[in-house]
């Protein structure tokens, strides 16, 4: 059975998955067992498609229909592999700008920095394939429809993503009140991809090792942060700002 969102029964999201269809994640019954499920467990993880092992109530709040244990949240956008994303990029004579976001979590966070990512003119979204928050309704809405026209890549680690990124002569950004240096301290001109973290940690410190740059905003009043999508939109206002001088 299929609506607009979900995809439920194991036969089906094994269907599914093998008919490359966009799964976000697959919420799954705790202590299911079986030849079936073990087929389907096998499935998902040589997909590395993100899965979490839930109690049957949880499952009977997604759906009233027959899930047999198991729900598949399906995406409403195609993603893009990393290569894919940076070779059409590189066909473009402008100067790309990517945003990679380290295990962001919340829908509505993510569709507002889809929705500023496309005003200011970004060439292309990278995340995470596990932990990263789903492109959903909320996510839809909330972006005012930019995530239609953002492309958006999935990659297994973000990490992985900023050595490809280097490797094609993208500088690195981080976000990151970890540093000396502010925000209007860094250059944007070149090819770059800004970097924001989740909501409750930041940036993962092994990324941080590796990144070319790192930059924080001022903050002038008693609260230590921003929420990312505020933060996210001054850094990318400030690349438009100094890319149009």
């Amino acid at each position: 059975m299929e609506n607009n969102t979900q995809i439920y029964g194991i036969r089906a999201i094994i269907e599914a998955i093998n008919a490359d269809k966009a799964i976000d994640k697959v919420f799954i019954q705790k202590g299911l067992k079986g030849d079936l499920f073990k087929e389907f467990e096998t499935l998902i993880r040589r997909n590395g498609i993100n899965s979490s092992y839930v109690p049957i109530e949880k499952l009977n709040r997604l759906t009233k229909g027959n899930h047999q244990g198991v729900i598949a949240t399906i995406s409403p956008i195609k993603f893009f592999t990393i290569e894919e994303l940076v070779e059409n990029v590189s066909a473009k004579e402008t100067t790309p700008l990517f945003l990679l976001l380290d295990q962001l979590s919340d829908v509505r966070n993510f569709g507002a920095i889809i929705r500023t990512a496309e005003c200011t003119g970004v060439d292309g979204i990278i995340i995470q394939k596990k932990g990263a928050a789903p492109v959903t309704a909320d996510t839809i809405k909330t972006s005012a429809g930019a995530a239609f026209k953002v492309p958006i890549a999935k990659v297994d680690h973000i990490k992985d993503a900023v050595f490809y990124l280097q490797a094609s002569g993208i500088k690195t950004i981080a976000a990151t009140e970890k540093t000396e240096s502010s925000v209007y301290d860094i250059s944007f001109k070149e090819p770059c991809a800004i970097i924001m973290g989740s909501e409750d940690v930041g940036i993962s410190p092994s990324i941080l090792k590796v990144v070319d740059d790192k930059a924080k905003l001022p903050l002038l009043g008693e609260i230590g942060s921003l929420n990312v999508s505020v933060a996210c939109g001054v850094f990318l206002y400030e690349a438009v700002r100094q890319r149009s001088l």
